[in-house]
């Protein structure tokens, strides 16, 4: 008993000593809890009393409280309330930029300007307390995005392509910057190939649109043409005038139009010069007349004579619109001195009466019907040209001569193909170039290189220092995408019996 008296003293108190560390525990956790219960009540007294405080900010203006001190990036956090995304720009932002109309984006300007969003709170810090500027969230970073709108002329600065500078420069003598109205082509090369080509007119507050990005006219005009200016994606594109040949492959068509290649040989044929007067039998969409009106000049007159009015007001509508763009682009009138007619040439020989013209162009599918007409009023040793698409009208053209017997002989009948290549240095995969090993004569250089042969089977590559002149093969073959058949040229000529 003596010694169980002892061993249940300690019990006891080895309980008691349990007993109350636990009960200090729970107080202080009581005290922990009070504490944070305080400063939540601070916060959102702090809180409130900021929403009043800018409500009532006229009136309030002059007392003192702790609502004028700064907040730190965390309280900031803490008191943004996000203001909620209407339908409209839910919506529209799913969408990329560019998609988007001019009136949806002023749609999406006025609602971020609506003061129903409670963000009254200054969620910015100074350099002093943080040592950077304060960005508050995603928020803040999607509205700067939007506010840089594609609409306004001053949301891309385009720089050139090479080194980030302006594509403006000091023109040349002659040289004129690029106006609104003219006809330009925009170009966008990857490789060495066309990967992007449109042409179009340029105008006042309207968007160039491509898959590589936008692009503002008003950015356009007043630079250089073939400068390269960069979409809101960054990709550069090469603007330059559009030439004659550009337009006629562009414009809008009604029928197949005269290809340039095929034009070009057929003044030829004809030999057009300055001063002439020719007569053109199928105006088409006014392919062949606006080559001929440029080859005649001033001096000259093209009659160009069209039996279908949908195709003869398809072909003065785009020779009005070219000779408009040219007399912005040069400061001059391209020579008005094409005449357009209405009429059937095999029924209305009265049109060419007291006529005579130093060649003719023939664009139609049975030509042999007007040669008894147009032939009479043709110079003596002059050229006629037919293009023809079919193998089988030339032959119906030389049987209609043959039975005709017209002072006409046929000197010759071609097809005018035309064969891309593909010319560039040779390069290794990893970009570097290519060099051309050296023969080597040497008995010696020889046995050296049979001994390294099994090494050295690749083509040597230099890839710190550019390769000398003439030291870098070159691949050449043919383009695949070749340009098919268009048509056949028949020369005819007049002789004098």
């Amino acid at each position: 008993m003596a010694v169980q008296t002892p061993l249940s003293g300690l019990l006891f108190m080895h309980r008691l000593l349990r007993i109350s560390s636990s009960t200090q525990r729970h107080v202080s956790n009581r005290d922990i809890q009070g504490t944070l219960h305080k400063h939540r009540r601070v916060i959102r007294t702090f809180s409130t009393a900021s929403w009043k405080c800018k409500e009532n900010e006229g009136d309030n203006a002059d007392s003192s409280s702790p609502l004028s001190t700064k907040l730190t990036p965390s309280q900031a956090l803490m008191f943004r309330k996000r203001r909620p995304l209407s339908p409209l720009e839910r919506i529209s932002g799913m969408l990329p930029q560019d998609t988007l109309s001019p009136e949806v984006l002023q749609l999406r300007e006025q609602s971020k300007q609506d003061p129903e969003d409670g963000a009254c709170i200054q969620e910015s810090v100074t350099q002093e307390d943080t040592g950077h500027e304060f960005i508050s969230g995603p928020e803040s970073h999607h509205a700067s995005d939007e506010a840089e709108e594609p609409n306004s002329s001053d949301s891309h600065s385009n720089p050139a392509f090479d080194g980030g500078e302006s594509c403006l420069s000091a023109t040349l003598p002659g040289e004129n910057l690029i106006a609104f109205g003219e006809l330009l082509v925009a170009e966008y090369r990857k490789q060495g190939q066309v990967e992007f080509r449109k042409m179009f007119q340029l105008q006042t507050g309207t968007r160039l649109q491509s898959a590589w990005g936008v692009i503002m006219h008003n950015d356009i005009a007043g630079q250089p043409a073939g400068c390269s200016l960069k979409t809101n994606r960054g990709v550069s594109l090469l603007i330059r005038r559009a030439s004659l040949d550009d337009y006629v492959l562009f414009m809008k068509r009604g029928p197949v139009i005269t290809y340039p290649k095929d034009a070009v040989t057929m003044l030829m044929m004809m030999d057009v010069s300055e001063g002439d007067c020719v007569l053109e039998s199928g105006s088409g969409s006014g392919a062949m007349s606006l080559f001929l009106s440029r080859a005649v000049g001033s001096k000259g007159r093209v009659l160009s004579v069209e039996v279908r009015d949908d195709h003869q007001k398809r072909a003065i509508l785009n020779y009005k619109r070219w000779r408009a763009a040219w007399s912005l682009r040069r400061g001059e009138e391209w020579p008005d001195n094409v005449q357009f007619l209405s009429a059937d040439l095999s029924t209305a020989s009265s049109l060419l009466a007291g006529q005579g013209f130093h060649s003719v162009a023939l664009d139609m599918s049975n030509p042999q019907l007007v040669l008894p007409i147009v032939i009479p009023h043709l110079h003596s040793g002059a050229v006629c040209a037919v293009y023809l698409a079919n193998i089988t009208q030339v032959t119906d053209m030389l049987e209609g001569l043959r039975c005709l017997k017209l002072p006409v002989l046929y000197e010759s009948i071609i097809e005018v193909p035309i064969r891309d290549w593909l010319v560039a240095p040779a390069r290794q995969k990893d970009g570097s170039y290519c060099t051309r090993k050296a023969p080597i004569q040497t008995e010696n250089h020889m046995e050296e290189d049979e001994e390294t042969s099994h090494d050295t089977d690749k083509e040597e590559t230099t890839t710190e220092e550019q390769p000398a002149f003439g030291s870098v093969p070159y691949i050449a073959r043919p383009h695949p995408l070749q340009k098919s058949h268009t048509a056949f040229l028949v020369k005819l000529r007049k002789y004098v019996h």
